[in-house]
């Protein structure tokens, strides 16, 4: 089955004007992912690799990706569809708590 990586942006302000039952669906929802099979996890912060020419390691910390709301969490889950995937990432926690989630199709 393809496998999508997803990116759940969102802020502490839209969380909590989202209704309580809201809230606690979507972390329902999340449970049902992770039960599924989905590896779901909390962002933390990211630390950039390079090896230019592998003449030596640098990093560098993050954030890098730029949005108007930070990143919040990522999932890994298994879908027969891109259709099918948004549907799974429509009732988390980012989508509908005033944030938003992307898709990415892994290939290859």
């Amino acid at each position: 089955m393809p496998k999508f990586l997803t990116i759940g942006y969102g802020d502490e302000a839209g969380y909590n004007r989202t209704p309580l039952e809201i809230r606690d669906a979507a972390h329902r929802h999340d449970a049902y992912l992770r039960e599924s099979g989905a590896i779901v996890g909390i962002a933390g912060s990211p630390v950039q690799v390079r090896n230019p020419a592998g003449e030596g390691v640098q990093t560098s910390r993050g954030p890098f990706m730029r949005a108007d709301l930070p990143i919040a969490g990522f999932a890994l889950i298994d879908a027969a569809s891109v259709e099918d995937a948004i549907e799974q990432v429509a009732k988390t926690p980012c989508a509908v708590a005033y944030g938003v989630v992307e898709v990415w199709p892994l290939e290859g």
